[in-house]
């Protein structure tokens, strides 16, 4: 016999509906096109249910950001643990990557949208988010041979160089066609090679 569903369950039940279906109606048009009543009305609640869970819409956005930059990291920690060189790391990051749009479309199309698109404090948090991503990915660049004698400031600038690039490959994934996948990741691990090929030329002024 099944267990009757807690008090807590219930809640968090109805927590996870209204980011679901906000985030299915965000990542199609936009976060700031969405009405509170049309996404209590997906959720199967009434809108003033919402208000137990959330205090405005801004902190929904918020926390859509901070899901889906939690995919995002996922994906790159996963990738950038790859035993190997640089060549290996590309070609995980690269594989990894495009397995992880085509499995959390929804999270990535949010991103973008928002990134480019969004306003108020669902864009402030996404481009905090993205410092914050780049900061981490720059302490890992510092593990590897020949950038462990660069600055922080350098390491960041490459870092960054990375994330705008797997961001751009992202956009190009979501706009797709379908079957260019490998066309589109074969781009992309051209586009990382050649940042870092100039690694080694590299010497700040």
């Amino acid at each position: 016999m099944t267990a009757p569903e807690t008090r807590n369950e219930r809640k968090e039940r109805t927590r996870r509906a209204l980011l679901d279906a906000a985030l299915r109606q965000a990542s199609e048009r936009g976060f700031a096109a969405l009405s509170l009543r049309e996404i209590t009305k997906q959720a199967g609640v009434v809108p003033t249910a919402f208000y137990r869970h959330f205090e405005s819409m801004d902190e929904l956005g918020v926390t859509l950001v901070e899901e889906s930059m939690r995919t995002l990291r996922t994906m790159i920690r996963g990738a950038r643990n790859t035993p190997g060189g640089s060549a290996d790391l590309i070609r995980a990051s690269v594989r990894t990557l495009s397995e992880h749009v085509r499995s959390h479309g929804e999270h990535y199309w949010f991103l973008v949208r928002e990134r480019y698109g969004g306003t108020g404090a669902v864009r402030q948090t996404i481009g905090v988010e993205l410092k914050l991503l780049t900061g981490e990915l720059a302490v890992d660049l510092a593990r590897f041979e020949g950038l462990r004698d660069w600055s922080t400031d350098d390491l960041r600038m490459l870092a960054d160089l990375i994330v705008s690039a797997m961001l751009a490959t992202v956009l190009e994934l979501l706009e797709a066609r379908p079957g260019a996948d490998a066309e589109i990741t074969a781009d992309a691990e051209r586009k990382l090679r050649l940042i870092f090929l100039g690694v080694p030329h590299w010497r700040s002024r």
